[in-house]
């Protein structure tokens, strides 16, 4: 199955951190485009409980700010499309350096079957830099929800700060991805 923004969601939540944080937000991100594709299961394969295969290209240009969160609900209204524009800029430019380091790249070195979902583990190519990630793909009403924390300093991603430092942005995020229906029945076919 193959998955993309238009069939599934991927969205990035940075937290603010420092002295002056009051005045910043935490956000919500959405990234346009990227491409997930999930192999079927080797009905053959020697583990019974072996989940599918995972691939997946996040361009590093594409995130887009949603709103601005406070307490973990949206605020539509605290950023000015302005103010979006020169976040996402300052991600692209700045943070990720999207010109040298235009893709994100997972690719999954084991998936496993468990009772809720699936435990994944797997390399992390972001900002030029691999780092194996591990974490659980839960089924909900939603369909298949995917929660990683990323230590943006593993991959020699510098978080933001402005005000020389006293507004910044916490060197762990979370990426969620939800991918429509139930990717485990895969597993079975």
């Amino acid at each position: 199955m193959n998955y993309d923004a238009r069939s599934a969601e991927c969205l990035v939540f940075p937290f603010k951190d420092g002295i002056f944080s009051a005045v910043g937000h935490d956000l919500k991100i959405r990234v346009d485009r990227f491409a997930i594709e999930v192999e079927r299961a080797d009905p053959l394969a020697a583990e019974s409980k072996a989940g599918p295969s995972i691939k997946a290209k996040f361009d590093a240009r594409s995130l887009r700010v949603v709103a601005a969160m406070r307490e973990g609900r949206e605020e539509p209204n605290a950023l000015a499309e302005s103010d979006k524009r020169k976040i996402q800029q300052s991600i692209a430019e700045e943070v990720l350096e999207a010109a040298k380091h235009p893709e994100i790249v997972f690719s999954s070195t084991r998936v496993e079957a468990v009772p809720k979902g699936f435990h994944i583990q797997g390399k992390l190519t972001l900002h030029g830099v691999t780092c194996p990630v591990d974490f659980l793909a839960a089924r909900t009403e939603q369909g298949m929800v995917a929660e990683v924390l990323i230590h943006q300093p593993d991959f020699g991603v510098k978080p933001y700060t402005a005000m020389l430092g006293t507004l910044k942005i916490k060197p762990g995020l979370r990426v969620q991805l939800i991918l429509p229906g139930d990717v485990a029945a895969m597993a079975k076919a």
